[in-house]
């Protein structure tokens, strides 16, 4: 990234839902050498609206753990309706095969809370350089860690976000009517995803295809 050039904000998103880490984030941002546009979001709905406003966010800082985001569910539901959004994971957990999980899930950074400045402007001058971003000190763990979550990165990739919505339920207990209802759809609309979603996970039936989902959520090691 150009710095010396740069006069146009990079939007981003500060989603995270304790306040007083967003409004330290904004204020490290604040002392960034390239004009920034904050805007915050304390759960994964929000987050969403605040993507689909306009002008478009160039970049989200994303919690994988405030209300709604379910770990990588989350990450998956973002990368797939939000596509061109660049997304930089931050947490305060730096388990090697979370991060792992995350970067092959689409993210292009995942930024410790614990890092100062410095590593912050060169992790977001990496994600809008369209690279990937890992601290140093984290690089070695995290190659170390198997790519098990590989092969369903990719089938999860390509389910449409209103796919993954129906997944999500389906995991959840919900029967088709039930999901048909939350969602304003009719029923055979779900049930034409519903064979879509088994094709593209390559999965036979409902419990699997939970099963697969479950995969996506993280237990919060600040509960666990």
């Amino acid at each position: 990234m150009n710095t010396s050039t740069a006069t146009v904000p990079v939007r981003l998103v500060i989603a995270d839902d304790h306040p007083l880490f967003r409004g330290a984030l904004r204020q490290a941002l604040g002392a960034l050498p390239v004009p920034v546009e904050i805007v915050e979001a304390d759960d994964l709905e929000t987050t969403c609206r605040r993507l689909a406003e306009d002008p478009p966010v160039d970049v989200l800082l994303l919690d994988l753990h405030m209300p709604g985001a379910r770990g990588l569910a989350g990450l998956s539901r973002v990368r797939s309706s939000f596509p061109e959004v660049a997304v930089a994971v931050i947490s305060a957990h730096e388990d090697p095969d979370v991060i792992r999980r995350a970067m092959e899930f689409g993210a292009a950074a995942f930024i410790p809370k614990r890092v100062g400045l410095d590593a912050l402007t060169e992790a977001l001058e990496a994600v809008l350089d369209c690279r990937t971003w890992l601290p140093a000190d984290l690089q070695a763990r995290v190659d170390s860690v198997s790519g098990e979550d590989i092969e369903l990165a990719r089938r999860i990739a390509r389910l449409t976000p209103q796919q993954l919505r129906v997944l999500e339920m389906v995991a959840d207990g919900f029967l088709n009517k039930q999901i048909a209802d939350r969602l304003g759809i009719q029923e055979r609309t779900v049930k034409a995803h519903m064979s879509e979603i088994f094709a593209r996970l390559e999965v036979r039936n409902r419990t699997q295809a939970g099963i697969a989902f479950r995969r996506l959520e993280l237990v919060d090691p600040a509960v666990s």
